[in-house]
């Protein structure tokens, strides 16, 4: 229990002490107007509490990743806990607050446009397509992800197709309609289920007496397997994305940004969410460590059901809950994905009416965009769930890459303190790379190799970032 309290401590410190130093370095100002005055159109811009806009954004990142990717992570064991922790303090948290804040500081655009403007036209054409496509995966995923947990509740009742329409509809309503008339009022109660079943959790497994493993020199080793396919590095750091840092989360903050009432709410908003996203990831890997019997157990019973996170939810929730306890903590595994699934949707056609520059203020121009974005999404949910959330995995740290080094361009610009985004920046560069060129779904070369290129790669990084920022500030010498 002492790892799992102290990851917890580290957590809680890393908003209380090191999010201030975050927010020192953006430079926040309180009489600034936000684009939820300036810009204000009654559909996306438009002033909550900033309370309504923490839950709405939690809720918005806390899809399948916090829960079943920490089930998946945990196969490898206590240094789960490691990434879980640093992952969502000096990286996930902070490039939560700076896409957030970033987004207030350019009238609440999406984060494809924000790239643009520091990254330069190409890469910013190439987020447009990217992020789109990544918004559109990420809604697949999450419609089957809850259907599958639905169909399981009623198997008398209801089959699997029947959920996909059930929850297809509600991403329509949810994805047209203003900000507040679904997303504003039915979040609070997905967020219940959602706290209901993280604390409901952790206090029935102390009270039961499970031991969650501890972290020491001796079990840090591969629990996950002995043929090194699936070695720590870099498939944990795919794996558990959403727990720790996900590029998803870069295309939420700015829908927020949009409705935030005063810049020193950001740090309560984007990074609060994002260590409270940590907490629920950290229970989860405790819990899915612990309940089996063990890590071996655990991975024994997650092959014996060919990697079906859903199934060790469901057995977990049921087991240390009690039928109806189980069915509220089912349904807060069901709430979290289902409003990431709406909000991608929104993002998305929100990325494609500012390309358009296509104003959605009136209901049809909402549907000429939301339309073809919809029957995309459909037709991947076609394909089988594990296929699409393997390319979605890497997809998704290759957005929250390229937003590190936006945000590190940003700082340097500003002669801020840009080495807090520079060293993650460095480190996910090498998992992307690593994984990209090792995993089956990849190149699948030797680890060697792909260790190599992605040590080589990360080095060229750095040293192109320090080559542009010694031409920047020749221009802007030249320019003065």
């Amino acid at each position: 229990m002492i790892t799992f309290f102290s990851a917890l401590a580290v957590l809680l410190i890393g908003y209380f002490i090191y999010s201030k130093i975050i927010e020192r370095i953006a430079g926040i100002d309180p009489d600034r107007e936000t684009p939820a005055f300036s810009m204000k159109d009654g559909v996306d811009y438009m002033p909550l509490p900033w309370w309504r806009i923490f839950l709405i954004q939690f809720l918005n990142i806390a899809g399948l990743g916090p829960i079943f990717g920490a089930v998946a992570g945990a196969m490898w064991g206590p240094v789960a806990f490691i990434w879980i922790v640093l992952g969502s303090v000096f990286a996930g948290a902070v490039h939560d607050y700076f896409s957030g804040m970033l987004s207030i500081k350019h009238k609440g655009l999406s984060i494809t446009e924000i790239v643009g403007i520091y990254m330069g036209n190409g890469t910013k054409q190439f987020m447009r397509a990217f992020t789109v496509l990544l918004m559109i995966i990420v809604g697949a995923v999450f419609i089957m992800g809850p259907a599958k947990i639905l169909s399981g509740l009623t198997p008398n009742f209801a089959s699997m197709t029947f959920w996909v329409w059930v929850v297809f509809i509600y991403y329509l309503l949810a994805t047209m309609l203003p900000i507040d008339k679904v997303i504003g009022r039915i979040y609070p109660v997905f967020g219940f289920a959602l706290v209901f079943m993280a604390v409901g959790l952790i206090i029935a497994l102390f009270v039961k007496g499970y031991h969650v493993p501890e972290l020491n020199f001796a079990n840090i080793h591969n629990y996950h397997d002995t043929t090194e396919k699936f070695p720590i590095f870099p498939m944990l750091f795919i794996t558990i994305a959403c727990g720790a840092i996900s590029g998803f989360h870069a295309t939420q903050a700015p829908l927020m940004a949009r409705c935030v009432t005063n810049e020193k709410y950001g740090r309560r908003v984007f990074y609060g969410a994002m260590i409270t996203e940590g907490v629920v990831a950290l229970i989860w890997a405790a819990i899915s460590m612990s309940f089996f019997g063990g890590i071996h157990e655990l991975n024994e019973v997650m092959n014996a059901n060919s990697g079906n996170a859903a199934f060790v939810v469901n057995e977990i929730s049921n087991s240390l809950l009690g039928t109806f306890g189980g069915f509220l903590a089912l349904l807060g595994v069901v709430a979290a994905p289902i409003t990431s699934g709406d909000t991608a949707f929104r993002s998305a056609r929100l990325i494609v009416a500012d390309f358009m520059k296509y104003k959605q203020g009136p209901i049809k121009n909402r549907l000429i965009v939301s339309i073809p974005l919809f029957v995309v999404g459909f037709l991947l949910t076609q394909i089988d769930f594990s296929i699409i959330w393997r390319y979605f995995a890497w997809s998704n740290q290759t957005l929250a890459t390229i937003v590190l080094w936006t945000i590190t361009i940003y700082l340097a610009q500003e002669r801020k303190f840009y080495w807090i985004t520079l060293l993650p920046a460095v480190f996910m560069t090498a998992v992307i790379t690593t994984y990209l060129l090792f995993a089956p779904e990849g190149f699948s070369l030797s680890k060697d190799i792909s260790y190599t290129a992605g040590i080589l790669i990360s080095l060229l990084s750095v040293v192109a970032f320090f080559f542009y920022r010694k031409t920047y500030f020749a221009r802007e010498l030249s320019k003065a």
